[in-house]
């Protein structure tokens, strides 16, 4: 009986580890449990560029359920790449997203330049999406708005992962091991040519 028992749990476990490892494998929608509030403390909601945003990080960190750690985890380190465009114009992703030096702590998703590189450094391994680091930084992505920018006019909010087009919600796009995630606001004719579908990761990363 005692085998057996063992035998469900480490079968549970595999399967559990598997449905994870294929949430980071193709970058996809994460699940429901990684949901980011509808509206989070600092939002900005104006137009780029955006601040890294660290005024009110630590009561963001709380409400996405984000640990505010000492030093980066090492449980889980992945990273990712996002390429925002508003109007057919780059806008760059800011260094220090998601690090209060003079606080001293550091979420799990966070950049260290402007690159657009997330690093995903977690003390635990779990799924992690594009809006609960959007939500780090503090910059609006729901309702179909980015930051200040909303659908009308001919322009909408397009999502893009490895260069196909993503049909669901854009925060649940989960972050997954060098994938190329693109934001584009804008209108058809803005989008960029072509779309960004990889990134030359620096060697380490």
């Amino acid at each position: 009986m005692r085998s057996t028992r063992a035998l469900a749990i480490g079968l549970a476990f595999l399967v559990l580890a598997g449905l994870v490892g294929a949430i980071f494998a193709r970058g996809g929608s994460a699940t429901a449990s990684t949901a980011v509030p509808a509206s989070l403390p600092g939002e900005l909601t104006h137009g780029a560029p955006w601040e890294p945003n660290l005024g009110q990080l630590r009561a963001r960190l709380a409400a996405l359920h984000l640990p505010a750690l000492p030093a980066e985890g090492t449980a889980l380190h992945i990273h990712s790449h996002l390429d925002l465009f508003v109007d057919g114009r780059r806008v760059v992703v800011p260094a220090g997203v998601g690090i209060d030096v003079a606080e001293g702590f550091i979420s799990p998703l966070h950049t260290h330049d402007t690159t657009g590189v997330i690093h995903v450094e977690s003390p635990t391994v779990r799924a992690f999406t594009l809006g609960e680091f959007m939500g780090v930084w503090g910059v609006r992505l729901h309702d179909g708005c980015l930051g200040g920018y909303c659908g009308g006019g001919g322009s909408a909010l397009r999502a893009y992962v490895d260069g196909h087009l993503f049909t669901g919600n854009p925060a649940e796009i989960a972050l997954a091991e060098h994938k190329e995630i693109v934001l584009a606001y804008g209108t058809s004719a803005e989008l960029p040519q072509p779309v960004p579908s990889s990134f030359a990761f620096a060697p380490g990363l």
